[in-house]
């Protein structure tokens, strides 16, 4: 498997948790890695059993080394000056979301990345997961016939990092807001009905996209919801289709045929699930959730000349529906 050479920046607990694991997978090799300091790069490095050079200083780090690409998984609030320096100096970027805190801080990042001539990624890995991927699909295939609506559930206890509505939607909700985009194009008709206090937050949002497709999203970060829950309904016009926890994909084909449906055995249900064996080890997550395919797509655009998934202009149409709801609550 060719390796290729990437520095990274940052060690935190995204970066350890599922990053580091999925650039492994995805045959990427860290060339460097900086942190707020050098102890703390090398021991990271050290648990990676890679033999990349350690900084303290991520300034220093790009001075020194020679890479075209650098992979940001900082604290949200630093990430934006950090991938705009990086821009700067002509690398291609990888950032962990959210990239700019609003879609104005995102279109200046999509401009520095084109003002420079390459290219910027942002981590919403919920475009790399089987289970989406299978929607997708079957949405441009059309093998259901046209996408007509969606209902998708989000819950999760986010209240140790979102104080607010504003932290959910930017920091843990933004990911299921960008798949609606992806799956269904861009959102710009929005209604909110609010009834959260302070980290419990608790939002139903009904959307219509451009594409004509409408929808719902449920989205509440709670401690009742340790247990994490995520599901998605898809509409169409022959067909439903429904993902449950991103490892689960049921395709529904309803009945064409005139007379009584229940009379005979006209309908059928497709189960899509990967395989649950001792063999997956703590790498099946990592693919299913899309880690392992998000980072593979970023080492390829360094040959490819294809357009980058989830650009720059692509996080400037998330940011700008991160603002939408926001602006209605």
């Amino acid at each position: 498997m060719k390796r290729n050479n990437i520095a990274f920046i940052g060690a935190g607990f995204q970066a350890t948790t599922n990053i580091f694991p999925a650039v492994i997978e995805a045959g990427i090799n860290i060339t460097a890695l900086a942190t707020r300091n050098s102890d703390s790069a090398k021991a990271a490095l050290t648990r990676l059993g890679s033999n990349g050079k350690a900084y303290g200083d991520y300034k220093l780090m790009l001075q020194q080394e020679t890479v075209d690409s650098v992979v940001i998984v900082a604290q949200p609030k630093d990430q934006y000056e950090i991938a705009l320096g990086c821009l700067e100096l002509g690398k291609n970027v990888f950032v962990e979301k959210p990239l700019g805190w609003n879609a104005a801080q995102a279109t200046l990042i999509n401009k520095a990345a084109i003002a420079n001539n390459v290219k910027v990624m942002v981590g919403f890995m919920k475009r790399f997961a089987p289970t989406y991927l299978k929607i997708k699909e079957l949405i441009d295939t059309k093998e259901l016939g046209e996408v007509r609506s969606f209902y998708l559930n989000f819950c999760v206890d986010g209240t140790p990092f979102c104080p607010d509505e504003e932290a959910f939607i930017k920091l843990a909700a933004i990911h299921v807001l960008d798949l609606a985009i992806y799956l269904f194009g861009d959102i710009d008709d929005v209604e909110v009905m609010n009834n959260s206090t302070g980290a419990l937050v608790n939002l139903v949002v009904a959307v219509k996209a451009k594409s004509g497709v409408v929808g719902s999203f449920n989205l509440s970060s709670m401690s009742a919801w340790s247990r994490e829950s995520e599901n998605l309904t898809v509409t169409f016009d022959d067909g439903f289709v429904q993902v449950e926890e991103i490892n689960k994909v049921i395709i529904h084909r309803s009945n064409k045929q005139t007379g009584k449906s229940f009379a005979s055995l006209t309908e059928s249900d497709e189960l899509h699930t990967a395989s649950l064996t001792p063999m997956s080890g703590s790498v099946r997550d990592l693919y299913l959730r899309g880690f392992v395919g998000e980072l593979a797509h970023f080492k390829n655009i360094q040959a490819d000349t294809n357009t980058i998934e989830t650009n720059g202009a692509e996080n400037i149409l998330t940011m700008a529906l991160c603002d939408l709801i926001l602006s209605k609550i």
